[in-house]
This record gives structure tokens, C-alpha cells and sequence, in this order.
């Protein structure tokens, strides 16, 4: 496990996914057995991790990258290193034969990502991305209406995502600096774009073109160190993507930013309409409205609405145990590695990500709508090397 000792890699990734299944015995297979994990800690900096492995009973440590890829007895490697990272030392893991599985984006340019993936065909091992949040609740919850056809035929959806990530100066940021710098692989299309790309063509459909803006609102920030730097990649996306969906055409809205104060109920939230009902979905509830139940307001500007429309909206009942999304992924993953078969959300997965990303930053420093196809954008998908603002798109 290499980048545990970051925020995502420690908390989801290595305390409440492999230690939480390695303290439970295992992942159990489908005969009843048990398949157990054991963590073999990867990164730079040898006293931050000597202290995990101290504090979480992890027998097995190092800095050398190469030596732990050497180590026949761990056949699987992952990677929540900061992107810029990451290309080289998932292609050292697939030359060792090692099967991988990596958070997302998996590279930094569509090119990178393609190379991976042909790399992991030609090795013959098991690969896959994080797609932690189709295993959120409210998503789960979401995809049980979609499947039981509440919405009758899917018209649009309306995403809402993102918080206040203080600048640093008067308050500690939330989130390290190099997410907001794009020489080091920050950006929120490079970040967002990937997920909303796995969640709208797994819940909705594919997505078939793209009109988007990258701007960056805050220009300054302060690092963890106290000291100012120049915020060079975007902090904020505002996306209109056109899906092919099973019914007909599908409109989604999704604005993601790190400069927005939350007035919703949750931090992300999607809103679904149809021709039958409608759900608002977030990180852990779900709420409809059918066609049977939905009001009928009138607008009057000259007197304040008598209706609580928040209060006309049904809450969906849980009907299961949802488990850690990130850990839910990780045993089935475990479950593909041990039985030789596909993992469902590959490398070619983590590339048509990549490839939206690609389209939306050429959609903002163009200023046009990008079709996409099943290779990337159509046309002028801007350099073919690295996705990414340039100066203007960061502007």
C-alpha cells in the first residue's frame, strides 16, 4: 500500500478498508471461507510510517519501493500516491506482476492512462479504480429507484457538490496544497470529472459531449507551512454533460467547488427528475417525490409561498446495512484477485475518466460544447500529453 500515510490512503483506504477486514478475519468467499489481508506500508518518509505500523500492529514497512515489489508473498498493489506520482509506479508494479488497484485519476494525461491500461492487458493481471461513491448509501439508494423504474423515463439530473476550503492563512486548509497547484496534479476537473464521469455513465448512461468552465477563484493560498503560494489550478467546475441514456437523451448539471459555503443538506447531493417521480440523493439519504404527490405551485412574486416544499419530499428507508464504500470496493476487488475474473471498474474505466477530463478542460479554455466518443474527444481534445488548464483555463 503505497501513500498511506495521506489523508484518503490512511483514513478510507488502510484504516477503515484492509486493517477493518484484516480485524474481522478476513473477506469472506463465497464457499464460507475467509480471505485474509495483510499490509505491507510504502512511502517516503520512513518515521511517518514506522509509527502507523506501530500504532495499527502492521508487521511490514519500507521506503524502497523496489524491494517491496521483489516480495512474492504481496501479489497486490495500491496506490493513493499524489497523481504526478503514480504512472511510474503502477508501471513498476505491473512489471513485478503485480495485480493493482489505485484511487483515482490513475494518470495525468488520457496518453499515461492508455498506456497503463495496455500494460495491465499485457501483463494479464487484475486492475482496478476506486469508484468509492457508487457505494455511498444514498447512491446505493438511488440505483435501487433507477432499477425498479420510479422515474419512469429520466430527463435530467442536477448535481451539487463542494465546501469552503480555507485559504490557509487565518485558518489551516482542510485539504493539502497540492490540490490547488497543477504542476502537482491538483485541479477539480482533473479530481471531480473522473467521479462524475464513473457515477453518471453507471447510474444514467455514457456521456456524449460536454460544456464546461474551470475557473479558479481563490488565486493565493497558504501551504501547510504557513507560506503564501500561487493557486494554479481550478477550484471550482461548472459541467453541462449529455448522456445517452436507455430511455432517450439525458441532461446532467454538475457544479463542483472549493469556494462555495454548503446550503443543501449534505455535501453532494444529485437531483434526479422523471416523468414519474423525483429523488434528491446525497452521501447518505435519499428522498423522492412522485408524480401522484408532487404539488402544484403557482408563481406569484407579489406573496410569499404558504408551501414547505422540503417537507412534500418522502425520505427512502435504508432496507440494508451499508458498509464503508471505500471497504465494500476493496473485498470485491479481493474477491476478483482471488478468483482470476475482471474487476467491473478497470483501467479503461479510469481512462474514459481521463478522457472527460481531457474534454472538459478543452470545452473551457475553447469555449464550446466537446463531443466525446469511445475514444476521447471528437475533435481538438487539446494536447494529447497531460490534461490540464493552461494559463487561460486557470485564469
Amino acid at each position: 500500500m503505497n501513500g498511506v500515510t495521506g489523508r484518503m490512503g490512511y483514513r478510507q483506504h488502510l484504516v477503515r478498508s484492509i486493517l477493518a477486514i484484516r480485524d474481522d478475519g478476513g473477506v469472506e468467499l463465497d464457499d464460507g471461507t475467509r480471505l485474509q489481508v495483510e499490509p505491507v506500508l510504502v512511502g517516503r518518509n520512513r518515521a511517518k510510517l514506522a509509527e502507523l505500523a506501530a500504532r495499527h500492529d502492521v508487521a511490514e514497512f519500507t521506503t524502497d519501493l523496489d524491494a517491496a515489489l521483489a516480495d512474492d508473498t504481496a501479489t497486490i498493489y495500491f496506490d493513493a500516491q499524489v497523481t504526478s506520482e503514480r504512472t511510474k509506479a503502477i508501471l513498476k508494479a505491473l512489471a513485478a506482476g503485480k495485480h493493482v488497484y489505485t484511487e483515482k485519476p490513475i494518470a495525468e494525461s488520457v496518453a499515461e492512462g492508455e498506456e497503463l491500461a495496455e500494460a495491465a492487458r499485457a501483463a494479464g493481471v487484475i486492475h482496478g479504480v476506486v469508484h468509492d461513491k457508487l457505494y455511498l448509501p444514498g447512491l446505493l439508494k438511488l440505483k435501487r429507484l433507477i432499477d425498479g423504474d420510479f422515474f419512469g423515463r429520466i430527463l435530467s439530473v442536477r448535481g451539487e457538490f463542494g465546501y469552503w476550503v480555507f485559504e490557509g492563512d487565518w485558518q489551516p486548509a482542510q485539504r493539502p496544497s497540492w490540490n490547488y497547484r497543477a504542476e502537482d496534479g491538483g485541479g477539480m476537473v482533473l479530481d471531480m470529472f473522473c467521479h462524475w464521469n464513473y457515477v453518471l455513465e453507471n447510474l444514467f448512461g455514457p456521456v456524449e459531449a460536454v460544456m464546461a468552465k474551470a475557473v479558479t477563484h481563490i488565486p493565493e493560498r497558504w501551504d501547510e507551512h504557513g507560506k503564501p503560494y500561487a493557486a494554479t489550478a481550478d477550484d471550482a467546475a461548472y459541467g453541462i454533460f449529455e448522456l445517452a441514456g436507455a430511455d432517450g437523451p439525458i441532461l446532467a448539471q454538475v457544479n463542483s467547488s472549493w469556494a462555495v459555503r454548503v446550503d443543501r443538506g449534505e455535501l453532494v447531493e444529485f437531483q434526479v427528475d422523471g416523468t414519474h417521480g423525483s429523488a434528491v440523493a446525497g452521501l447518505f439519504g435519499c428522498r423522492i417525490q412522485s408524480r401522484a404527490r408532487t404539488p402544484k405551485p403557482v408563481w406569484n412574486p407579489d406573496l410569499p409561498t404558504d408551501q414547505d416544499f422540503r417537507a412534500q419530499w418522502e425520505q427512502i428507508p435504508d432496507n440494508q446495512e451499508f458498509v464503508n464504500g471505500f471497504r465494500a470496493q476493496w473485498e470485491e476487488f479481493l474477491r476478483d484477485v482471488h478468483a482470476g475474473r475482471p474487476h467491473p471498474y478497470d483501467f479503461d474505466a479510469g481512462v474514459r475518466g481521463l478522457r472527460l477530463v481531457d474534454a472538459g478542460y478543452t470545452s473551457s479554455r475553447e469555449g464550446r460544447r466537446v463531443e466525446l466518443d469511445g475514444s476521447g474527444p471528437v475533435s481538438g481534445s487539446g494536447d494529447a500529453a497531460a490534461v490540464g488548464p493552461d494559463a487561460e483555463a486557470g485564469a
